[in-house]
């Protein structure tokens, strides 16, 4: 397997990233080229203070780097040096396999759709999280629902995934006009759809793939991650007021550490841009050294698990057996 880092993206630049690309070097064989898109020097210096002489490693020299105040499409036409084009460039030429940056999300989404197209039958890719629940862990994706139940499906192991359209109520009357008209071309398909799930039902009757547009999912997103941190925000500051709870905290704290590494994003790595032709994996901006490791895990399982095929394979059995979906659909 062959993956391209975007070596320079991120809120902390090359030291969490190549931090973490050592780490992932160390704990996955399965990795046989890793390209370290980037300034070469700065590269070079991280990789020498964590004594890493790993001859897997390729050094792709890029002089520019995408600023979160740049407008996607126009840094990706502007920027041509930059570390996520190259990066992305990579995987056009053959290559690498996969690209994962913790860079602009959309100078990434914006590379990926342009250099790689999309796959055939689909219109738009779209970003797919995996989010914890008490019983199992769901996808949840923009406007993606039969990319949603593959990925549910080969790569988190669910035989017959349920799937929920994020809506305003049960009634299939309720909500905006984009999900009553997605909810109608839903409901005959093929797929295991249960209806319109309203947000208390994400974790109280949770599904396994979740489809909503991307508005909606980027602040259900962002609102679970802060909840969680504030949670044991919470939880600690309560726990350390008496000499008691601090005795009660000391005997469940292996409980309370399972449930931390459960909602820890760093645990989860990154998300797949679903529908593009590659494998693309999105990582967190504040992604630490650990989150890096494992979205380069995302994207080694993605490329193992024939992600991409899979997905061509359900829109065509789609096409063949139903009338084509519109965009919103896929």
């Amino acid at each position: 397997m062959k993956i391209a880092l975007d070596a320079m993206g991120g809120d902390f630049g090359p030291p969490n990233l190549v931090a973490g690309a050592v780490m992932a070097l160390r704990d996955y064989q399965q990795i046989t080229k890793l390209y370290l898109v980037g300034d070469s020097a700065k590269i070079e210096n991280e990789l020498h203070k964590h004594q890493c002489t790993d001859s897997r490693v390729d050094i792709v020299h890029a002089t520019q780097v995408v600023d979160m105040s740049d407008r996607a499409w126009s840094a990706v036409r502007r920027k041509k040096d930059s570390s996520v084009s190259r990066a992305v460039d990579l995987v056009k030429r053959g290559q690498a396999d996969a690209i994962v940056s913790a860079g602009h999300t959309g100078a990434a989404v914006a590379a990926s759709t342009i250099k790689l197209r999309t796959l055939p039958g689909i219109d738009r890719p779209g970003i797919a999280a995996v989010l914890p629940t008490e019983t199992n862990v769901f996808v949840l994706i923009d406007a993606g629902a039969n990319m949603g139940t593959v990925y549910s499906r080969h790569v988190l192991h669910y035989k017959n995934p349920t799937v929920g359209l994020v809506s305003l109520g049960d009634e299939d009357v309720k909500g905006t006009e984009l999900t009553k008209e997605v909810f109608k071309m839903l409901k005959p398909s093929s797929l295991n759809f249960v209806g319109n799930i309203e947000g208390r039902h994400l974790f109280e009757d949770p599904v396994e793939v979740v489809v909503c547009d991307g508005f909606v999912g980027n602040v259900i997103l962002k609102t679970c991650e802060s909840i969680a941190v504030a949670m044991f925000q919470w939880l600690k500051h309560e726990l350390m007021r008496t000499t008691m709870r601090k005795a009660g905290a000391f005997l469940a704290r292996n409980a309370i550490g399972t449930i931390k590494a459960k909602t820890n994003y760093e645990e989860y790595g990154g998300s797949p841009l679903l529908g593009v032709n590659g494998i693309c994996i999105i990582a967190h901006g504040a992604s630490t050294p650990l989150a890096i490791k494992n979205a380069l895990r995302v994207a080694a399982e993605s490329i193992e698990q024939q992600v991409n095929p899979h997905i061509v394979e359900e829109i065509r059995r789609y096409y063949e057996t139903t009338a084509p979906l519109e965009p919103a659909l896929h």
